[in-house]
């Protein structure tokens, strides 16, 4: 074979090689060229959407996580509760001296009473203490269970009202302007606060951190996380304060069926707490000299005061068993 026309074959075969890897790269059409671009393009833009959908809830979370980080150290910093305080939560309107003299009034009677009535020195002393500390921190208490609970009753109604009156078109301030004008009390007061709070320049967080003060309760603390986050991060207030209102019923009827569920044994506890007490005093009016011993002697009052101390253990106990927070 001549050697010529093999190197020629080898030549024809290299061209014919690289012609087709030329074509290959080079003579594509430039509609699959466009569509490959464009498909390129949307990839791009996609991917970039994502990327900013994840930043923007990545940005809310944060923003709702220091929310409510500044809400937490807010109630942190409101641990320890003075005397005004729980006269403001009662709803009265005394001073802090007043209650003072209102007690040393009461531990004075209460000892007058003892010392009158023959009791030993103990017994006078005794009176005197709970004059003194007991029954009036005792009555302001009572006063301010009763009144968180007459707000409670209420407050569902009043995020109602600001509920409608957003998604009529009002504004949030005329919205607590109504409650604090028709609402029945105590939110009536508590919101009236609220807004002469915001007349004289003090912001919707800080007007609402007052209320929480006066009003220690899970309900005004979601009430004021929702408020925070809805003008740190936007959204449907109306939505929001709706859910609210249904998480607030649900959680009275809750309360309603524990307090039925619990109402046997909260009677129980009273009978067995009572009993002691009522069969002395029985005993102490048809037959005071069998009890004479127990009242005048040393031993028959040490008697009495470990009575009374297991007595308020087993009630303590007691109130604790039946009780439920949630």
């Amino acid at each position: 074979m001549n050697p010529t026309l093999v190197i020629f074959g080898i030549a024809i075969l290299a061209a014919l090689c690289i012609a087709g890897i030329g074509f290959a790269f080079i003579g594509r059409d430039d509609k699959t060229t466009k569509r490959v671009a464009s498909v390129a393009r949307a990839e791009r833009h996609k991917g970039n959407r994502v990327d900013t959908e994840a930043e923007n809830g990545d940005k809310r979370r944060k923003q709702v996580q220091e929310t409510l980080k500044t809400i937490d150290d807010k109630q942190k910093e409101h641990k320890k509760i003075s005397l005004r305080t729980r006269l403001e939560r009662a709803g009265l309107e005394t001073t802090p001296k007043n209650f003072f003299l209102i007690s040393a009034a009461t531990s004075i009677a209460l000892a007058f009473l003892a010392l009158v009535s023959g009791f030993s020195i103990f017994v006078v002393i005794a009176a005197a203490f709970v004059g003194a500390l007991g029954l009036p921190r005792w009555v302001l208490s009572f006063l301010i269970t009763r009144r968180q609970k007459a707000f409670l009753e209420e407050f569902a109604n009043a995020i109602d009202v600001i509920v409608r009156g957003v998604k009529s078109g009002l504004p949030l301030n005329d919205c607590l302007r109504i409650i604090s004008a028709e609402a029945a009390e105590p939110v009536r007061t508590e919101f009236r606060d609220l807004v002469e709070g915001q007349k004289v320049g003090i912001s919707l967080d800080q007007g609402l951190g007052k209320v929480y003060e006066r009003m220690p309760l899970a309900e005004v603390n979601f009430f004021q996380i929702v408020l925070a986050i809805q003008q740190k991060s936007g959204g449907n207030l109306a939505e929001a304060l709706g859910n609210l209102s249904k998480v607030l019923r649900e959680r009275k009827k809750m309360r309603a069926k524990i307090q039925a569920v619990s109402q046997e044994a909260k009677s129980s506890a009273a009978i067995i707490g009572a009993l002691p007490p009522g069969v002395m005093g029985v005993l102490y009016l048809t037959a005071p000299g069998y009890l004479m011993p127990l009242l005048n002697t040393t031993a028959g009052n040490m008697i009495i005061a470990g009575g009374l101390v297991w007595m308020m253990i087993g009630v303590l106990v007691m109130r604790k068993m039946i009780n439920f927070n949630f």
